[in-house]
């Protein structure tokens, strides 16, 4: 532990400019240990660019270990659905939250504040803001500080660490005048939108017990109630935060309307706060703050169990960088500038936060049927998006994790009676199909199979195969309320009899039809895994007739029907992508698509087409498999242009760093596979198509693995962006498809890279091999 005088001289240091801080705003050399190059590496800035939702990652600076309940930042505004708690933009900072908003597009849940100030206790959100500047901030995946000034220039140096259920922050007033620290436990909530009509008002409380040095409470705040099936009525965050100095003087407040009670103990209600003062002379205060869905005794028992008295901001910051590098440094990459390796250690960063810890003590509360539960639980699952690659890296990187979180959606299943498809808490019914399908096919694929296999099957085998409550007469819009669960939307009306989702009873019909058909193809897999032969070849014949059941032979596209079977026009029936996007997703049975298009030759000239006339849209995850499909047909050295030009576009370490929203860590984990040169376009099958690797060498140390998987492609980060072949083990590759069983164990995987197209798997294309975007490269 350091000594308070060790502290104070670091506090100066830091603020001065003395501590050998880069410009990169690495941390001073006591919250870099353990060493970590990789760690070091990681900014948490990349993504928060921008002042619309479209206009960055929509991710935050936040610091908590993987997978954290708890993410904690600077609050820089008051956060709903399209708005995050911190934008880059902002010049002042209002508080220190602890946040639970897994995505930008997704609302708050049961956050509370910590507000550090001088003179006068100002509980509203637009008194207590106090200036900064970029320059005065350190960011880092472990700890965070700022220097804050307000209107007297009167200040405080704020540092932040935490746990996965502990917030760790400790503040040095460098002002003349009277610190005061409040906690802020519930707020006017805007629900759904930015539409400040749109509004509710939360129940929260709070509780000062001076000889304990602890404020307490509750917030009953979950923005994503007026959507979804689940009320969970007695969903609360429960909090206690517990500080380092003796209480002298405290209160209650009311956050909307600033009015202050000196010398009450408790408060409850819509807006309150409470507000702690210390003795004359107090120039540090350290506070810790536990949270729990469970209850306040459970929010104190994280706290001491997590964070225990007498720990200092250093020890609890090691602990969480520890956390970090034990991930980030099983992967050593050579041949790459500081860009790259700062894009690559961010993307794994980000692409290892989500799903997060629902469960506590080893209990849970479950908002689907309101009681609290034994088990390990995880909430956050953005799962339309991460099926597609998010998944499949964590299960070579974070393998430990995937039997729980498995489980976990399978006690959402028996609690609420359906796997989740956008957990928040409880279900949201955003996006479409029924993905968790896949998620835990690919699992068993995969070899995971420490959960209950007979119940997975039941619940997979619900989602094929029962209809949502009245299913002729919901449409299921984007964010529709006061309905049940959409599940496989469709299902009973034609989609059973016809092949398709019907365009004019359904929303997004066309999106729905391609994404129950790939599920359908999940469940076949799962089906063969578990030896039921029967229905494996009952769901793979619907998963393979389904998709184009709405290829329309005219136009050569995807396109939506009606349920007399007429075309519903060529730009209806989509989420988030169109009939470009939507054509090329077919993933499990590439070579019928192929065919429906004419055959190899002119399934290149439509992708090139698709590319060439600026249709792809990588800041939506439908396009994210489209530039491996040339691979698929005989053109690999146009993959390897495509993937390397769409890195370069779409990914850089700036604020603006990530061209699309992260969606819990899809994103990243495209730019992740991507760049070690290869990626899961039909992750059930537990095959990788081959690209083109961003870096000359690549090691891998994945846990479990009696060796590493080393990825070595000589002068691929100097101008050799093409391949000209590969071998595993020694083995060359025929086609452009590694297998999951190839590289999971270890492997030597070789690249011969070149600085022209090749020939290796691209029998379509002419001796002159890609062109396009070459030049480019």
């Amino acid at each position: 532990m350091r000594s308070k005088a060790a502290h104070l001289v670091l506090v100066f240091a830091a603020i001065t400019g003395l501590v050998d801080a880069s410009a990169r705003r690495l941390p001073p050399a006591v919250f870099r240990d353990p060493p970590s190059d990789a760690v070091d590496h990681v900014d948490p800035f990349i993504g928060n660019g921008g002042d619309s939702p479209n206009g960055s990652g929509g991710m935050i600076p936040s610091t908590a270990p993987p997978f954290a309940m708890t993410r904690w930042v600077a609050q820089t505004r008051e956060n709903y659905v399209s708005v995050t708690p911190y934008n880059y933009t902002d010049g002042s900072i209002h508080g220190f939250q602890g946040t639970h908003q897994p995505a930008i597009w997704m609302g708050e849940s049961a956050q509370v504040v910590l507000v550090p100030g001088l003179g006068d206790v100002r509980p509203r959100f637009e008194d207590r803001g106090m200036r900064f500047e970029h320059a005065d901030e350190v960011v880092s995946a472990s700890y965070y500080s700022v220097q804050l000034n307000d209107e007297n220039d009167e200040g405080v140096f704020v540092e932040q660490s935490a746990t996965s259920r502990v917030g760790h922050l400790r503040f040095t007033f460098t002002g003349n005048a009277r610190p005061w620290v409040l906690l802020e436990a519930s707020r006017a909530s805007v629900m759904g939108s930015a539409d400040p009509t749109n509004v509710t008002f939360p129940h929260g409380s709070v509780a000062v017990d001076a000889s304990a040095r602890e404020i307490s409470g509750t917030n009953a705040e979950r923005q994503d109630f007026i959507i979804g099936p689940n009320a969970a009525p007695s969903f609360r965050g429960y909090f206690v935060a517990r500080f380092s100095e003796p209480i002298l003087e405290w209160g209650t407040a009311g956050a909307g309307s600033g009015a202050l009670r000196p010398n009450a103990s408790s408060a409850e209600g819509a807006q309150v706060a409470a507000y702690v003062r210390f003795a004359e002379g107090v120039k540090s205060v350290d506070v810790r703050v536990g949270v729990s869905f469970i209850s306040v005794e459970q929010a104190r028992r994280n706290l001491e169990e997590e964070i225990p008295d007498g720990t200092a901001l250093e020890e609890t910051a090691r602990g969480t960088r520890a956390a970090w590098a034990e991930k980030l440094d099983r992967i050593q990459i050579q041949g790459v500038d500081e860009e790259q390796k700062t894009v690559f250690y961010t993307g794994v960063f980000h692409a290892l936060q989500y799903p997060y810890e629902q469960s506590e003590g080893g209990r849970y509360y479950s908002g689907y049927d309101d009681a609290v539960h034994e088990g390990e639980s995880y909430t956050g699952y953005s799962i339309w998006d991460t099926f597609r690659a998010a998944w499949a890296w964590q299960i070579l990187l974070a393998p430990e994790r995937i039997n729980g979180m498995v489980q976990s959606m399978l006690q959402d299943y028996v609690e609420g009676g359906w796997l989740p498809m956008w957990k928040n808490i409880v279900e949201t019914n955003i996006m479409v199909g029924t993905h968790a399908d896949s998620l835990i096919a690919e699992a068993v694929l995969k070899g995971f199979t420490d959960f209950d296999l007979d119940l997975a099957w039941e619940a997979v085998h619900k989602d094929a195969t029962v209809p949502p409550e009245d299913d002729w007469t919901i449409s299921y819009f984007d964010r529709e309320e006061n309905v049940g669960y959409e599940v496989r939307a469709g299902l009973s009306s034609v989609y059973e009899t016809k092949g398709w989702v019907a365009d004019d009873v359904h929303s997004e019909s066309a999106s729905r039809t391609l994404d129950y058909a790939y599920d359908d193809y999940a469940v076949s897999v799962l089906a063969s895994q578990l030896n039921r032969s029967a229905d494996a070849a009952f769901f793979l014949n619907r998963s393979l007739s389904t998709p184009f059941s709405i290829f329309n032979a005219g136009t050569g596209f995807m396109e939506a029907r009606n349920a007399s079977g007429a075309w519903a026009g060529p730009n209806e029936g989509w989420t988030e992508g169109d009939k470009w996007a939507y054509t090329f997703d077919v993933v499990h049975d590439v070579p019928a698509l192929i065919a429906r298009r004419g055959g190899n030759k002119s399934f290149v000239a439509f992708l090139d087409e698709h590319f060439d006339g600026g249709h792809n849209d990588h800041t939506n995850e439908p396009s994210h498999h489209i530039p491996y499909l040339y691979a698929l047909a005989g053109a690999a050295s146009r993959t390897q242009e495509r993937v390397r030009s769409i890195a370069a576009e779409n990914y850089n370490a700036t604020v603006n760093g990530l061209s699309g929203n992260e969606d819990c860590g899809q994103m990243s984990a495209w730019y992740l596979f991507s760049a070690v040169g290869f990626y899961p376009v039909d992750p059930v099958s537990g095959e990788y198509v081959v690209g083109s690797p961003f870096f000359d060498h690549i090691s891998i140390d994945l846990p479990g693995s009696p060796r590493p998987l080393v990825i070595s492609a000589p002068g691929a980060s100097s101008g050799k962006p093409y391949v000209a072949g590969v071998t595993v083990d020694g083995v060359a590759l025929e086609s452009p498809i590694i297998r999951h069983e190839q590289i999971v164990r270890g492997a030597d995987v070789a690249f011969s890279m070149s600085a022209s197209p090749q020939a290796w798997a691209s029998e379509t294309l002419d001796v002159e091999g890609a062109r396009g975007v070459r030049d480019e490269l």
